[in-house]
């Protein structure tokens, strides 16, 4: 059989005739359009870009018309918060779009990886996107390098926008402009001045949450109550949560400060926000408005939040990181230490012939028995509540006098720097003297012989600065920790004050108030510890006061 022999056949294309045209099936086109703020001008433009589109896909006969995607006061460089660029990318998963129309690519998008990303799955779709300013069309892969630099050029673009728009925030932090935020803040109202104005019922809400906190109670204690009260947050609904009390403990708003530039953001691509702990500098303007608490009662809140934060209520074996969970329920928690390890004691319930005992335990002889804490007794609550208000009366009972002592302790604590003869004021003249008459010397100073000639004065000159610096370097370290002390007179001294003149019964909050630290000495002797400072060694069992200081 002759094999025939092969030969090439060329099928030429086929050309459009008017039976083949109106065969073809009309492209379903979409248009996408976005402006990136609200401005006035910025939303017509947003009106005339819809307008456009509308009216050029209706225009030709090869297209209908499959939505106009519009997303109005968003930003370029995330899609994740543009809804309608979402949907649209849906729809064209599904098969409902042909072709895309956008003005430019900085429109589509201003982030380099999302331009490429959705370029590329659109081409995967056979869908091409038309930019047309750039005029460019995705669909072949020979764009794709100009799509990246084009998408390159508009997101360098973003960062440099992003980049003077802190600058000029920074500025305006650094000039003391304050920008509050009133959306979420309980208490306050922008006043007609444009400073903040307190709302008298919120604020009533402020204080009562920070009086409960200095009482001793959890933040789950003052939800609860919050709720059952039907207390209204700002947002006008009864409903508390936990991180919402923390932040309004912790906003020095509430006491007539603002700090700003706590958080900042990351960059202007992921917009992700950042707690400040030291990156950026953070600007502090006081008595910027009226306060609704002290500073005072503020500063004391701050030093019961670290507390309760450093409270090692567990030893490593129970929890590992060191730290214990604050607990309201018992005021001991966290104040009753043992005199032998130095690791609180912790309240448990022995039952005993179907009868509950509670009694206190040393956690380390809880957790390892004998191997790390040998002689730490168990102590029975009802004789060691006892012995505690034993305590607290012998203190109440000379509070006048100890009232008096405290004063005189912070005006003690307030005087000058002992063993310093100078002044603060005294130290800064005399290192602005110093500093003037060295420039002066080097004004005078011209050429290698008057160098040698003054060399000297320039040394003495240095000593002398150096000296003074570290005088008022250590001045103000002294000067600091005295007004910290004189501070924690004061609000313990305002404690004594309001506290009755005599407990009878066992009162968690007066004791969680008064009380610094209860130490374990032995099975039948405990040492009180008060935030003023005294001292005093009870008797367990006897319940009699044995020493005072």
């Amino acid at each position: 059989m002759t094999t025939a022999p092969s030969r090439l056949v060329v099928i030429p294309p086929v050309k459009d005739t008017p039976q083949s045209q109106a065969a073809k099936k009309k492209l379903r086109v979409a248009a996408y359009c976005r402006v990136s703020t609200d401005d006035e001008e910025q939303l017509t433009s947003y009106e005339a870009q819809k307008s456009y589109y509308t009216e050029k896909i209706t225009e030709n006969p090869d297209w209908i018309m499959a939505d106009v995607f519009a997303d109005e006061g968003k930003t370029g460089t995330s899609v994740s918060s543009r809804k309608e660029f979402q949907r649209m990318i849906r729809q064209c998963r599904r098969g409902k779009i042909d072709l895309i129309l956008t003005k430019s690519l900085s429109r589509f998008a201003r982030n380099t990886l999302d331009t490429v990303k959705y370029t590329r799955e659109l081409r995967q779709l056979d869908i091409p996107v038309i930019f047309e300013k750039e005029n460019l069309n995705s669909i072949s892969w020979e764009s794709e390098f100009l799509l990246t630099l084009y998408g390159a050029f508009a997101q360098s673009e973003s960062e440099s926008i992003s980049k003077n728009v802190i600058w000029g925030k920074q500025q305006a932090m650094k000039d003391g402009r304050v920008v509050i935020q009133y959306k979420h803040l309980l208490g306050y109202i922008r006043g007609e001045d444009g400073k903040p104005e307190i709302v008298p019922e919120q604020a009533e809400t402020i204080r009562f949450i920070f009086k409960r906190y200095l009482a001793g109670d959890t933040l789950r204690a003052i939800k609860d109550q919050l709720e059952a009260e039907q207390v209204p947050y700002v947002t006008g609904e009864a409903i508390w949560n936990i991180s919402t009390l923390q932040s309004i403990l912790q906003n020095e708003k509430y006491c007539g400060d603002v700090v700003m530039q706590k958080t900042f953001r990351k960059d202007c691509i992921s917009k992700k926000t950042v707690v400040n702990t030291g990156q950026l500098p953070k600007y502090w303007t006081q008595n910027h408005h009226e306060a609704i608490v002290s500073r005072e009662m503020f500063d004391a809140v701050q030093e019961e939040i670290a507390r309760r934060k450093a409270m090692a209520s567990s030893t490593n074996k129970s929890t590992p990181t060191g730290l214990g969970k604050y607990s309201s329920k018992h005021a001991m928690t966290g104040l009753l230490i043992c005199g032998e390890c130095g690791t609180p004691y912790r309240r448990v319930v022995w039952t005993q012939k179907g009868m509950k005992r509670p009694v206190w335990r040393c956690v380390n002889r809880l957790d390892y028995g004998r191997r790390i804490c040998k002689h730490s007794p168990t102590l029975d609550e009802e004789p060691l509540q006892q012995a505690v208000l034993a305590a607290v009366n012998t203190l109440m009972s000379r509070k006048d006098t100890l009232l008096n002592n405290v004063t005189s302790e912070i005006i003690q604590e307030l005087a000058p720097v002992p063993g310093e003869v100078l002044s603060l004021g005294d130290i800064e003249r005399a290192i602005g003297d110093l500093a003037r008459r060295f420039d002066q010397l080097m004004d005078e100073t011209d050429g290698e012989e008057s160098i040698q000639r003054n060399l000297d004065q320039f040394r003495e000159i240095s000593e002398q600065l150096a000296a003074l610096k570290e005088r008022k370097a250590h001045a103000l370290s002294v000067q600091a920790e005295n007004e910290l002390a004189a501070k924690r007179l004061q609000q313990a001294a305002a404690i004594m004050e309001a506290a009755p003149a005599e407990v009878t019964k066992w009162n968690e909050s007066v004791v969680h108030q008064l009380v610094e630290e209860i130490k374990v000495l032995s099975k039948d002797k405990i040492k009180v510890t008060f935030r003023n400072g005294t001292e005093i060694t009870q008797t367990v069992s006897a319940l009699q006061q044995e020493a005072a200081s």
